[in-house]
């Protein structure tokens, strides 16, 4: 009780003192720490005041160039401002004042272009606290299963270019091997056409011969039935004349007397 007494005395002697200053002066008194060493006197809660986005490290690590508005928009939520003079810029702004802790202040800006995230401005996020280990453990995860997944992309894209090349060449021999059958079969078939007239030519020459050859042969034959006409025409003269003389011989070999 007389601890009390004393405690709201010496709250009350600054009052006093105002009050009165004819007063006389008073010794100096013992301090509450004095009187009171393992008394403490409590501290007045106040709550954490968030103004602005909420947003951690280990979400916005997860952001990448690339990223399309809406993907933006699922994993951090909406912007804080949008510059309405540059519409491609998207602000999140976070003012927020907490409890016996650090004050947060952090601007994050992203940058779009054709609406895919092009830039990403971290500079203003440095009062963002750093990541727990969990969330190291699952950032490290994720960077490796990212890094697993380009490599895969990666040989599977060199797969598809060496398959294209292959597949390309393949279809270039083929093309190759088509236009040489292709010319030779346009050479045969040249060649033939080539035989085909010549032997045309040749029966036409042969048979331009051969009518050449009987119509000769006919005029030979025509010749020597001609020939052998005159020699029958000769002889059959030749044997009249011949039965001429005869009947004339014996014509004249006959008496001027006989008449019979």
């Amino acid at each position: 009780m007389n601890k009390l007494t004393l405690i709201a005395f010496s709250f009350s002697l600054p009052f006093l003192s105002a009050c009165t200053p004819s007063m006389p002066t008073l010794p100096d008194l013992p301090t509450m720490s004095d009187m009171v060493p393992d008394m403490s006197l409590p501290t007045p809660y106040k709550d954490d005041i968030e103004q602005g986005s909420v947003l951690d490290r280990f979400t916005i690590n997860q952001l990448k160039v690339g990223m399309s508005q809406i993907q933006v928009q699922d994993l951090i939520g909406s912007p804080s401002i949008i510059d309405p003079f540059h519409s491609n810029q998207w602000h999140y702004i976070n003012h927020s004042t907490r409890h016996e802790k650090d004050d947060i202040h952090y601007r994050l800006i992203l940058s779009f272009s054709n609406s895919q995230l092009s830039k990403i401005d971290t500079i203003g996020i440095e009062s963002l606290p750093d990541l727990s280990d969990t969330e190291k453990a699952l950032e490290e995860k994720r960077i490796a299963d990212e890094k697993a997944a380009e490599e895969a992309l990666k040989q599977a894209k060199i797969k598809a270019q060496k398959l294209a090349a292959a597949q390309a060449k393949a279809a270039e021999e083929k093309r190759i091997a088509e236009e040489k059958l292709a010319i030779q079969k346009a050479q045969a078939a040249a060649l033939k056409k080539k035989l085909d007239l010549e032997q045309a030519q040749q029966r036409e020459i042969d048979r331009q011969n051969a009518i050449k050859a009987a119509a000769e042969l006919k005029k030979i034959q025509a010749n020597k039935l001609a020939q052998e006409q005159l020699e029958q025409q000769k002889k059959a003269n030749e044997k009249a004349v011949i039965e001429a003389a005869d009947k004339a011989a014996k014509e004249a070999e006959k008496p001027w007397y006989k008449f019979w």
